[in-house]
């Protein structure tokens, strides 16, 4: 090395390295910022660990403690005590009580939002309990109080009327600035009553475009970027200075089907519907994730729900064929089905608010072709599959259906296949089915506590609503990000509740 080159290059090394300890984090992701509320933009706040709710979850996605250590349930299941850890304390620098978590919570049952599902009557703190009172049982309230509505602020954080007008939370970082609706930037809480966070301080964007947030990690702008776009995830991945993650979310791509139709009343139709499609192929050539391809409805992160099937095992045309021909289908001189001089014809209702499902629809149009039904795809608004399942023209629906908003499914799935009159099926749930013993299973987990149990019941619903298929499961969708690869720790998280950045550092 030359003398003149050894100072300059000295330099290069050395200055990163001395400045690691100060370097902020840069997030940018594609979800605004619509105030300070917890129930119009709690998950900004608690994806950049701000604030923090009573009920965390584990690593299979379950509930676990939070800022509340423990709970119990009384053996009428009318009564959830909650106990508060000990010794945290709020950015404000005041104390985490039950009067300030029962507030919490009070403010966010008076407004729209999950508690909605819950049979709650009152809301009380009782020593270092936060104690709530149900009508009626029901199990699944640890997981509603992890939802981002659900966050626990301080007392000042509130105006007379309830409304959040600062954002003072229990998290390991703080606010430092916000400016709705794209900007925030926190700093690390050194009073955090958990692990300090290697990182002093980062920044939230919300950037729209998925393009620009695409250029944004290649030109090096932002550190960690989420939701990428297929075109420029190959892209990305071209860079030695990104990483790419992707996890699969509880938020599946699915296909309803009329269950009254007279083609489709019969399960085995249903099946062989299933059994034509090439899931690999739609998840590898569409979407441009083969691992997002789904058998079933629930991927992992739902722990129990979850049952382990391979989506490569699950496509079988000759098997598909069979089940038709059992049902009196027959193959027309142009191979196309056919049954007492009626072809099989049915229409598909798509949206494109998801790019994704026209193209989706395009390629099951074609893998049902090949067994002889005829598919018209009709694109229109998201607004028609629950209009045509309402006044009963619906044939079938390609949709996305969100089974995550908590770490329980089961507040969606008592609207999509419970027996309330009035929610049956919901808007997006099974049309025209209906099962006694699903219904019963799911009424026995709103009121069952024991884990054990309700673990028992969720692979029980899962597997009769695979074996049944009211509603058919094609692809999960895929959380995806470009990271730094400078920096350590990360991991997506697939309920999407954290961003996870206390947990990140930068390498030496």
């Amino acid at each position: 090395m030359t003398p003149c080159l050894r100072p300059l290059l000295f330099g290069l090394v050395l200055l990163p390295l001395a400045a690691q300890a100060d370097r902020p984090l840069a997030v940018v992701a594609p979800w605004e910022i619509t105030g300070l509320d917890p129930s119009t933009s709690g998950y900004v706040f608690a994806r950049m660990r701000v604030a923090e709710t009573l009920i965390d979850t584990d690593a299979a996605g379950q509930p676990a403690p939070g800022l509340a250590s423990g709970w119990q349930v009384s053996d009428d299941g009318l009564t959830w005590r909650f106990t508060l850890r000990e010794g945290v304390t709020f950015h404000d620098d005041s104390p985490l009580t039950a009067q300030a978590a029962a507030l919490s919570l009070e403010h966010a049952l008076a407004k729209p939002g999950i508690l909605d599902s819950a049979p709650i009557v009152a809301i009380e703190a009782e020593d270092a309990d936060v104690v709530v009172h149900l009508d009626s049982p029901f199990a699944p309230l640890p997981a509603l109080l992890a939802h981002s509505t659900t966050l626990i602020l301080a007392v000042d954080a509130f105006d007379d009327e309830g409304r959040a007008t600062q954002m003072i939370g229990t998290g390991p970082y703080r606010v430092a600035s916000v400016a709705p609706p794209q900007r925030l930037t926190v700093e690390r809480f050194d009073g955090y009553w958990g692990e300090t966070p290697a990182i002093g301080s980062a920044s939230y964007l919300a950037v729209g475009r998925g393009e620009t947030r695409a250029l944004m990690a290649e030109s090096g702008d932002a550190d960690v970027v989420f939701t990428l776009d297929p075109a420029s995830r190959a892209r990305l991945a071209r860079h030695d200075r990104l990483a790419l993650h992707a996890e699969p979310l509880p938020r599946t791509i699915v296909f309803k089907l009329n269950a009254e139709h007279p083609f489709l009343e019969d399960e085995r139709a249903r099946q062989a519907l299933s059994l034509a499609v090439d899931r690999v192929g739609i998840a590898a050539g569409l979407l441009r994730h083969p691992e997002a391809a789904a058998a079933e409805l629930f991927p992992a992160s739902l722990g129990p729900w979850h049952l382990g099937l391979a989506a490569d095992e699950a496509q079988d045309v000759e098997r598909a064929r069979e089940l038709l021909t059992q049902l009196g289908w027959e193959a027309n001189g142009r191979g196309m089905l056919e049954r007492d001089g009626q072809p099989f014809q049915l229409t598909l209702r798509t949206f494109s608010d998801r790019p994704e499902l026209p193209l989706v629809a395009t390629a099951l149009q074609d893998q049902w072709r090949e067994i002889g039904v005829a598919l018209e795809v009709a694109v229109g608004n998201a607004s028609e599959i629950p209009s045509g399942h309402r006044d009963g023209s619906l044939e079938l629906g390609l949709m996305a259906r969100n089974y995550g908003l908590v770490p329980d499914p089961l507040g969606t799935l008592l609207d999509d296949f419970g027996t309330d009159p009035e929610t049956m099926g919901g808007d997006w749930g099974a049309m025209g089915w209906r099962d006694a013993d699903v219904a019963a299973w799911l009424d026995t987990l709103r009121q069952e506590a024991d884990m054990d149990a309700r673990a028992e019941l969720a692979e029980q619903v899962a597997r009769r609503l695979n074996e049944a298929m009211p509603v058919v499961p094609v692809a999960w969708y895929q959380q995806t990000a470009a990271v730094n690869a400078e920096l350590e720790g990360f991991s997506i998280d697939p309920l999407e509740r954290s961003y996870r950045i206390d947990e990140l550092r930068w390498g030496e």
